[in-house]
């Protein structure tokens, strides 16, 4: 019986090695990596808006200063001040961006990311930044992009042509409700415009962040939307969409004259705004008529015969 203990120490020795080693390697193979995060590298890109042309390097201290606190030092909306926004901060890494000329899915120009900063976006914590020098400005637009390759590979879309605004009449108003119905933008919006349509609760951005459609009734007279405060600023929204959020291009749908319908329209949703839009609703006292499709076929002539086939 001795005779085994030596062997049973062996396997007990074998059997601990076997599991150290085991240990070992599934320790190694999770291993972090570790220490400071390696520091930015400003690549030399550059911006153009009108006779002013940006540098990337000359924008490092105004980033950290201004923008990284939301945006991140590397671009990616991990700013220490992003946790507690809402909507969370632009994400330059991905390179999407909500206001644009361009079509869908494109590169924003240099200008648009120039107004975007000039501007701010409304309803959220990005400020109209109007402490900035326009070369400032510039040159912050090229940091924007050392954060995604894409402003390596891709050149920005061509901005879409905005045609002239026809004249807003009860005729155009209607036609533009009768839209707001068949594209089902109440869905989103609510019927009302207040945004609190059956889908509102639901929507997400392109990174599953809550997102809320806009609130056309909610504004005073200097209400503005996202991306301006023009009719020609809401015309681009339809037709460029907003990348990033569940607000598609309607290039595809609907034609020009369509989408100014739209916009006409869509200022009496703002029932505090000063607008033509609704001194010509006012006029009409507040009551939009159904849309009648001068463009549908007429109806065929009645049957004027008898009862019974008589003359």
């Amino acid at each position: 019986m001795n005779s085994w203990k030596p062997m049973r120490i062996i396997s007990a020795i074998f059997v601990l090695a076997i599991f150290g080693l085991l240990t070992v390697l599934a320790f190694a193979q999770d291993e972090p990596a570790v220490g400071p995060k390696p520091p930015v590298v400003v690549k030399p890109m550059e911006s153009h808006i009108g006779n002013i042309t940006g540098h990337a390097a000359a924008a490092k201290s105004d980033y950290r200063r201004y923008c990284a606190g939301c945006h991140g030092d590397y671009g990616d909306a991990s700013g220490e001040n992003a946790v507690w926004i809402d909507p969370k901060p632009r994400d330059f890494t991905i390179a999407t961006f909500k206001c644009r000329s361009t079509p869908t899915g494109t590169l924003p120009t240099d200008q648009d990311l120039f107004d975007t900063i000039k501007r701010g976006i409304v309803n959220s914590n990005m400020p109209i930044w109007n402490v900035f020098t326009n070369q400032q400005r510039a040159d912050l637009v090229a940091y924007i992009k050392i954060f995604s390759p894409r402003w390596e590979t891709e050149k920005a879309g061509t901005p879409i042509t905005i045609p002239a605004e026809p004249p807003v009449t009860l005729e155009s108003i209607s036609h533009g409700q009768a839209l707001f119905a068949k594209l089902e933008c109440w869905k989103c919006h609510g019927t009302h415009g207040e945004g609190n349509g059956p889908s509102a609760s639901t929507l997400t951005d392109s990174l599953d962040n809550p997102i809320r459609p806009y609130n056309f009734a909610a504004g005073g007279n200097d209400s503005r939307f996202k991306c301006g405060s023009t009719n020609q600023d809401i015309y681009k929204i339809f037709m460029t969409g907003v990348d990033g959020t569940p607000m598609p291009s309607f290039a595809d749908v609907i034609q020009p004259n369509d989408a100014w319908d739209l916009v006409h329209f869509l200022r009496t949703l703002q029932i505090h705004r000063h607008s033509k839009e609704n001194d010509v609703l006012l006029a009409a006292h507040g009551v939009i008529p159904p849309y009648q499709d001068k463009s549908a076929p007429a109806a065929a002539p009645a049957d004027n015969k008898a009862p019974g086939g008589g003359q």
